[in-house]
């Protein structure tokens, strides 16, 4: 069974270098972030673009200082998730901007599980507004998770290779699933097969 990782990219604006650098260490320890160190809210939107970031970490105090509003930056790169790393009270308006609030108190599993399950939840496919798979896709589909190879599939179902190939091709960009085991679950769920 194929368990693939995203590798997420996250940016961390905090200007103490303690809570930075710890943060940064409980992240890596993780293992599937890549990390940015962003010096000043106002460097964020570049880094944004740039790296294409899946997630901001920022001390909500920045905002406050010198940004008042991070709205029209959300809303020109709506795929960035946007989470407070909260030390001290902030008004609620201000924390209703985040999409996820990470308290200095929490412990290191609780801050990697809400980050993980909330970029997780964010990044899945959307398959219930995704094009319908074909009949033959169907056909394909069931014998991928029979385990057949694409030979097999080819031969079972009296087309090329080729064809195959490309029904796999379509499968995954319609479902956004690529491993075989994803796609078994997506076919279970579905009414595909049955157990």
């Amino acid at each position: 069974m194929s368990t693939e990782k995203n590798t997420y990219r996250i940016g961390i604006v905090e200007p103490s270098a303690i809570v930075n650098e710890g943060l940064g260490i409980l992240l890596l320890k993780a293992g599937d972030f890549d990390l940015y160190h962003i010096d000043d809210i106002a460097d964020a939107e570049e880094y944004i673009a740039d790296y294409k970031l899946n997630l901001l970490i920022v001390n909500p105090m920045l905002i406050v200082q010198q940004y008042r509003d991070c709205q029209h930056v959300k809303r020109k790169y709506p795929g960035v998730l946007w989470a407070a790393l909260v030390y001290s009270y902030f008004d609620n308006n201000l924390l209703e901007q985040f999409d996820l609030r990470i308290n200095i108190t929490d412990t290191p599993e609780k801050i990697i599980g809400s980050i993980t399950e909330k970029l997780d939840k964010e990044n899945q496919p959307d398959t219930g507004h995704s094009e319908p798979l074909t009949d033959r896709e169907l056909d394909v589909l069931r014998l991928m998770v029979q385990g057949l190879l694409n030979k097999e599939i080819a031969d079972k179902l009296n087309i090329s290779i080729h064809t195959v190939i490309s029904h796999r091709k379509n499968i995954t960009q319609k479902t956004g699933i690529k491993t075989l085991a994803g796609l078994t679950i997506y076919a279970l769920s579905n009414k595909i097969i049955e157990l």
